[in-house]
């Protein structure tokens, strides 16, 4: 409730860009407690009434301490809320970051700087987004300060589900709520202040822009690459569409909870298996994170080795005309395979089953298809199977094993059948375990105490309990490796299999039954069923306007209610032919965009030649690691194909990608309570009843040795745990408040202080108000002290005279640090070192113009707003974006101090750190100012100093001045 000493008023000040946002629901008012008086408040509500005002519709509100005859002054460590929206207008009003096009100049070097495609959701940004964001703007300004064309651009991967569904729950169209959520994008990122070039804004759901989307399509069926096929998929009936493994979460959608079910349905296919090669070689160029080359490796999963045919027997143990294809990278344990798994997909499923096992494997399979791929190979999971009564011959020992069909076993991988050796597999030994299945040992390590340890070894060694003259095999004594080789020549020659090399790697996917996507741009023709591409010149295909985008229910995509879109005439035929009603997948628009920014505006073609050999390929690419797989692979295999057909002059898109870490929230203090409600220390607690824990407010939280206790009880140890931002768990940081409470540029320098960008790193909201104690530090040592009504001189205060030697090289070893810091992309100790600078600065006592401009220019890369205001002040009348940054010296980098020992009449007090060539009076002057020197030279009268440079300097004291110093 507001308090009688609050008032109420309406006010928005001129100067305000970003006010807090608050849904209003109650008569309390939801604010939270702030360092100053002063807040800035916009609640949404029909009718609001506290006594003495009512407020209609949308309004802003300011609280203020009520003080009848005078104003509540707000006194900030300086005026952010003045300088920021003044610098955001003067950079777009001037398009400072504006990269020229056909007037650029190429005989300077380029750096093109991405950060990856932002999806513009509801929600807006959290405290999370702006940390790769200023990391890229940081590289951005640093490089046009170093002379390069710097192509920083910014756009929306705007198609999509979430947007769909949230235009199904609230009846408004998914064009209207994605360009509002795209504003508010926008509108954050501005107050940010970061140097996008807007003038190359893009959004995928533009007709300008999905044009190119389809002309690629269309490039990728010409070639054979984008195909037809009935395969097994995700299908949300709830959704109407088809999910990926990764929207899949314990057999329902990861978004809304809906459950999901395996069925073949034909889609439409993009053939990237045919660049698997190529997209793994060209992997060793890049400079990608390791990790991230390994996941795309593991992705695309080459292996060698053997498929393998294995004949179905009868009952009466007769082989049938069925041959069961299996794929194996160890055709060396061949005699060891005591039984065959199918997956519950596999195309034969249904000859393979007895009469009497028929109902079990029916039930087996249906359940299996509400699994998706993940859960399904998940290797901490219990193994589930169904024996199918069904018996196969093994080629080499000629021995009848069962064939079981079971989940961990996926028909999108090799043939979906595979042998079983579980003396050698870790997944086949809990399997054969489980249904009391024989194990076969043929492989003997080399180190024979493992054999004994009753696992399955996986490893290579000697083999052993493989032979058989019948089939003219035989491989023991061989190491592993000889023994595959001579399995595989044996299967060719008896024509019992054959060499393989396989992939994990399947064919993309690329259809979803949905409205908000790209249209596919074919027709199928009525009288023959035959699929026609549209002709380049009919581009774009632009999605038709819908007021019931809601699943059919039937399978059919919503856009099979578009009637007189759908249906159409081919151009070239003139027949009556039916529109694909199928659209992209959100990853399509996604897969090319980088290349659109090069030229945004061509209508022609998608890129023009000489402007993509130009800025080809993305110098750095910024972004989350859950895209280090999909994302990036598709947009790999994309680019390759691109190449092949002469778009692009490059192999690859991006050659360096940084993934940065994530923000966590603010850490949680949490309690234990037992059964019967009694608070209890987390040593005796069970660690796993996370339902018995409870929040604990910080100030009831005291630090104990390594642990947090509870003041009232340090007996009772809490958990202390920081989390991932979620709504749920109520730990998301608006940019919003925090910009309004310190401005953008802490929050910038302050994101980019908590830990290398690479790193995890947990918010703290008293770690902000360090790096704004050090902004105001800055703006005191350029511009003074506040006035007494809050406001600030309007002339900065500088000295043009030559700077000392000891300022050189401070300056110059920051320079130094801060350029090392930017160029290796770490950024949290270039700041650490400006911090050092401006302590060392406040102990000179003037500070000449050309050092304190070299620390302008350094610091402004992280703190454009306040760097752009202290240059203005420091009399330049232009931005300082292109302004050359500074250089260090290797002369002043070198350490040239010494210590040097201060006597007071001849007896020594202390040591001073000086310069080699430090002067008398500037080594009296450090004297003098040295905490400890100075109480034995304060108001005394010096007789004579002794100075011996770089060895000592001895103060003689008036002696009768000396006795009343000692009284």
């Amino acid at each position: 409730m507001l308090h009688s000493h609050l008032h109420l008023h309406l006010h928005l000040p001129s100067s305000y860009s970003t006010p807090f946002l608050f849904p209003y629901h109650s008569p309390t008012f939801p604010f939270a407690t702030s360092r100053r008086n002063s807040y800035s408040l916009r609640f949404r509500s029909t009718s609001f009434n506290h006594g003495r005002t009512i407020i209609r519709n949308e309004t802003e509100l300011q609280l203020q301490n009520h003080n009848p005859t005078k104003p509540q002054q707000v006194n900030r460590a300086y005026p952010f809320h003045e300088i920021e929206p003044k610098w955001q207008r003067y950079w777009e009003q001037n398009r400072t970051f504006r990269t020229p096009d056909d007037d650029i100049d190429t005989s300077k070097p380029k750096y093109y700087v991405l950060d990856m495609f932002p999806y513009p959701s509801g929600a807006g940004l959290h405290v999370g987004h702006p940390l790769g964001y200023t990391a890229t703007d940081i590289l951005a300004r640093y490089k046009r300060m170093k002379g390069y064309n710097v192509l920083h651009p910014m756009g929306w991967d705007a198609f999509g589900l979430p947007a769909e569904q949230y235009a199904i729950q609230t009846g408004t169209h998914p064009k209207l709520t994605t360009a509002r959520n795209i504003d508010r994008f926008r509108s954050q990122l501005k107050s940010l202040g970061f140097s996008y070039d807007w003038d190359r804004e893009i959004s995928t759901i533009e007709p300008d822009y999905y044009k190119w989307t389809q002309w690629i399509f269309l490039q990728l069926y010409k070639r054979g690459l984008a195909y037809q096929a009935e395969v097994p998929v995700n299908w949300c009936p709830a959704l109407g569409t088809v999910l990926a493994n990764e929207e899949v979460v314990d057999g329902v959608s990861e978004r809304g909870g809906h459950p999901v079910i395996r069925k073949p349905m034909r889609q439409w296919m993009l053939m990237i298996t045919a660049y698997a090669d190529r997209l793994l070689e060209d992997l060793d160029g890049l400079d990608w994170p390791e990790s991230v080359k390994e996941m795309q490796r593991n992705w695309i999963g080459r292996s060698e080795g053997a498929e393998m045919e294995f004949c179905v027997l009868d009952s009466d143990g007769k082989e049938r005309d069925v041959k069961i294809i299996v794929y194996t990278t160890r055709p060396d344990t061949i005699f060891g395979a005591t039984y065959l798994v199918v997956a519950p997909e596999y195309p034969l499923l249904s000859s393979l089953v007895s009469t009497a096992q028929s109902k079990h494997v029916e039930d087996y399979v249906e359940l299996a298809s509400r699994k998706s791929d993940l859960e399904r190979t998940e290797l901490q999971k219990e193994k589930t199977g169904v024996f199918t009564g069904c018996y196969a011959k093994n080629p080499a020992n000629g021995e009848a094993i069962p064939i079981w069909v079971a989940d961990y076993v996926l028909g999108s991988y090799g043939t979906g059948a595979i042998m079983a050796v579980p003396a050698h597999d870790s997944r086949d030994y809990e399997f054969a375990l489980k249904y009391d299945i024989p194990v076969n040992w043929v492989v003997m390590p080399n180190d024979k105490s493992i054999n004994e340890s009753g696992k399955a070894f996986p490893g290579e060694g000697v083999i052993i309990n493989s032979s058989n003259s019948f089939v003219g095999l035989d491989i023991n004594g061989l190491s592993s490796k000889e023994a595959a080789l001579e399995v595989i020549e044996w299967a060719e020659k008896s024509g019992n299999g054959k060499r393989k090399v396989n992939y994990k790697l399947r064919d993309w996917l690329f259809a979803r039954q949905r409205y908000w996507g790209e249209p596919i741009p074919v027709v199928i023709l009525d009288d023959s069923g035959e699929t026609v591409p549209l002709n380049e010149n009919e581009l774009p295909l632009i999605l038709p306007e819908l007021d019931d985008f809601s699943p059919t229910g039937t399978g059919e995509p919503p856009l099979s209610k578009a009637v007189s879109w759908v249906k159409t005439t081919d151009s070239l035929s003139e027949r009556p032919a039916t529109r694909e009603t199928n659209t992209m997948p959100q990853w399509a628009g996604s897969c090319w965009y980088y290349l659109r920014f090069m030229d945004p505006t061509n209508s022609k073609e998608l890129v023009d030649k000489t402007k993509e050999r130009y800025w080809g390929p993305v110098d750095v690419y910024v972004g989350g690691a859950e895209h280090a797989v999909l994302h990036l692979l598709y947009a790999r295999f994309w680019h390759k194909v691109l190449y092949d057909i002469g778009v692009v002059s490059t192999k690859e898109p991006f050659q360096c990608v940084i993934n940065q870490g994530i923000i966590l929230g603010e850490v949680q203090y949490m309690a234990y309570r037992d059964q019967d409600g009694n608070l209890i220390s987390a040593d005796v607690a069970d660690i796993s009843n996370e339902h018995n824990l409870e929040k604990i407010p910080e100030e009831k939280v005291m630090k104990s040795r390594d642990s947090f206790v509870l003041k009232e009880n340090p007996d009772i140890r809490l958990v202390a745990r920081a989390y991932k931002m979620s709504k749920s768990r109520g730990n998301v940081v608006n940019p919003d408040d925090v910009i309004a409470e310190y401005g953008a540029d802490s929050l910038r320098l302050y994101e980019m202080f908590m830990g290398p960008l690479r790193d995890s790193k947990t918010w703290s909201t008293s770690g902000i108000e360090g790096v704004y104690r050090f902004l105001g530090r800055t703006w005191r040592l350029i511009v003074g002290s506040p006035l007494s009504d809050g406001t600030f001189k309007e002339r900065t205060i500088s000295v043009d005279e030559e700077p000392t030697i000891d300022q050189l090289h401070t300056l110059h070893k920051c320079v130094a640090k801060v350029t090392e810091e930017i160029e290796g992309t770490r950024f949290n100790t270039g700041i650490s070192a400006m911090m050092e600078f401006l302590n060392a600065a406040y102990k000179w006592d003037k500070h000449p113009r050309s050092i304190i401009e070299a620390f302008v220019l350094l610091l402004s890369p992280y703190a454009p707003h306040m760097a752009e205001e202290l240059w203005s002040r420091l009399g330049h009348t232009k931005s300082l974006a292109y302004e050359p940054f500074p250089e260090a010296n290797p002369a002043y980098l070198k350490d040239s101090t010494i210590v040097l020992p201060v006597q007071i009449n001849g007896k020594t007090r202390g040591t001073i750190q000086v310069e080699e060539t430090c002067s008398e009076e500037e080594a009296f002057g450090l004297a003098c100012r040295d905490e400890k020197l100075s109480k034995y030279l304060d108001g005394q009268s010096v007789r004579k100093r002794i100075y011996v440079p770089g060895k000592i300097l001895n103060v003689v004291l008036d002696r009768k001045n000396t006795k009343v110093a000692v009284q």
